[in-house]
Parts: structure tokens; sequence; C-alpha cells
């Protein structure tokens, strides 16, 4: 199938739960219900294996409907989930719109029973994509020992924080100290995507594509629940602490599955730098980039970027992932 015309089959998903996509809830270990999608391959016809999708802060998978059908078309199992306290899975700072954590080993953790679930329900090979915080969320997983996927893919992966202008060490030890003055539910900027920036700039970060960032307005309209805005001061020393992590040598450097990260130097909300240092270590690893053209939702830009960016992730699945044996009859993720 061509670029275009697999672009002409996915638009209709754009704004539509697609057919045989069932939404549902899995529960955590502390009793936590989170949302989830599952897609199944149709029965009979031949599975390229499954492939979890993880999105970043304050996303939601309708987003990546689009996406999920491209992948969905090329013969992939599709599973998503929200991240607890995101999207259609509740809050856990002081109001509604508030992203906050109590600490990334959390969403660690709930990956880890999600990906048990995922591989025993769904056929293999098994696949892990993470965009931004996903993408640092699925690494660190991957890193600790608590994921094992055949590949793994990252989107604008958040491996430092942009613009910032100090190492992300000395960014903990400030944030730290801004925590310990109480509040860590407390949003840390006011309203976007980045500090400093006005709500009608963040298209700019986000992407060049008016018509997808329309996209998430209408379902944001259509499913209020799934509106988030600024992180708190928790999140913010939680992310740089998990960052500090995740540069700790060693860290990265046993890691032997494949590895492709997809960026852009443009990025005005992840560091593009601290991405190409850490692919470095990766034994595995490549990065594809982009440039001025791409803004941080590589996934969600206009076509060309997003038809390469699709490209690049269906010849690095095709090369490093084997096809999948004969599909069993499974339960579970898919009820």
């Amino acid at each position: 199938m061509t670029a275009n015309s697999a672009a002409t089959a996915t638009k209709p998903y754009r704004r539509a739960i697609p057919p045989h996509v069932i939404e549902s809830r899995w529960t955590a270990t502390d009793g936590t219900r989170i949302r989830r999608l599952c897609w199944k391959v149709p029965a009979g016809i031949p599975s390229r294996g499954s492939l979890l999708f993880l999105p970043g802060r304050g996303d939601f998978y309708e987003k990546y409907l689009e996406t999920l059908a491209h992948w969905h078309l090329a013969g992939w199992n599709i599973a998503s989930s929200d991240w607890r306290g995101q999207a259609g899975s509740g809050r856990l700072g002081d109001d509604q719109h508030t992203g906050h954590i109590d600490d990334f080993a959390t969403w660690v953790a709930d990956l880890a029973v999600l990906w048990r679930d995922f591989c025993a329900t769904m056929p293999g090979p098994h696949v892990l994509v993470g965009h931004s915080m996903g993408g640092h969320l699925v690494l660190r997983a991957l890193a600790e020992g608590v994921v094992d996927p055949q590949a793994l893919v990252l989107s604008a992966p958040l491996l430092g924080m942009h613009g910032l202008g100090l190492p992300s060490a000395a960014l903990h030890r400030i944030a730290r100290g801004i925590v310990a003055l109480g509040r860590p539910q407390r949003r840390a900027w006011r309203v976007s995507e980045k500090p400093g920036s006005p709500a009608e700039r963040r298209i700019m970060l986000l992407t060049h594509d008016s018509g997808r960032y329309a996209d998430e307005q209408w379902w944001l309209q259509q499913r209020p629940e799934l509106m988030m805005g600024p992180a708190s001061w928790g999140w913010v020393e939680r992310a740089l602490a998990s960052i500090c992590r995740l540069q700790t040598p060693g860290m990265l450097e046993h890691i032997t599955t494949p590895v492709q990260i997809i960026a852009t130097r443009a990025d005005r909300l992840v560091s593009y730098a601290a991405i190409a240092r850490e692919v470095a270590r990766l034994p595995q690893g490549e990065l594809v980039s982009f440039g001025r053209e791409a803004a941080h939702e590589l996934l969600r830009e206009q076509d060309a970027i997003r038809d390469a960016c699709l490209a690049a992730i269906d010849r690095f699945l095709g090369r490093v992932v084997p096809m999948a044996r004969p599909e069993r009859r499974m339960s579970g993720l898919g009820r």
C-alpha cells in the first residue's frame, strides 16, 4: 500500500473509534482502574504480531488513532492505554487539569502489569512504542527489565528537558528544593505545554498540521474528561529524577533490544541533544532525525513528515522483528 492510499484509508479514524476496537479498563496492583484500547486483527487474517502504544504527558490514545490504524492495516494487533492520572483515568493533582504523579516508578510498575497481560493475551512478536513521556517510561521499563519487547520505538522521548540551560542533575536539585517548600501537587506553570508559552502558541510546540491539531480539540469537546493542562512541581521533580536515573552509567549500555528513536532537532519540549547522547549508549540504538520541518508530535505532523516517520518505523520493524507464528486462540486484553 502506498503512503497516499494508506493516508486515505486511515483518515476516517482521526475522529472516530474504529469498528471492532474495544475500549475497556484494566486493574493495577493497588486496584486503580485504567483505560485501555484493543484492536485485534480479524480472525483468519495473518497477524504481524502485537504492538502496544503508550502516549505522552497529558496525552490520550484518541489523538493517535490514525497512526494506530496504519499499523493495524499492516497486520499488527494494537493495544494502547492511559497512564494513571491522565486522560480518562482520573487525576492525582489538586484539580482536574494538573498532571501529577508521586513517582515515575508508579507508572513503570503499572506498565509491568499491563505488559504481562498484553503478552499473555495478544500474539507475538511483541513491540512497544512510546511517545515523549511515554517513550521515557518504556525505555526505563526496558532498562529495569520489567518489559521484554522484541523491539522498542520511541517518538521524541523525554530524555532531557529543552532549553533550560543546566544539566539535569542541577535542575533536579532546584526542583527538589521547590517541592520541599510544600504542596508538590501545585501546578508548575499556568497554561500550555511549556513554562512561559501562551496557550495560543501551543500548536507551534506540537505540530505544523493545523488539521491534526484540530482533531485533538474535537476529541476534547467530545470527551472533556481527557483535558489536562500543566504539570505539577511534583511531576517536574520526579521527571528530572527519572531522567537522571537513565543517565546513570550502565543503565542503557546493557540493553540488547533493538531501539529506534525518531526525533527532531527543532523540538522545543524535549532535548534533542539529550536524545542523541542517550541513543549512542544503546548497543542496538538508531536515531532518525528531522529538522525545522518537524515539531514535537512527529506522528501527528504534516503528511510528508508523518509518512517518513511511519516508513522508517515500518522498515525498522521489518528488519528486526520476525514474522508472527500461526496465531493461537487467546483471551483477556481484547475481551
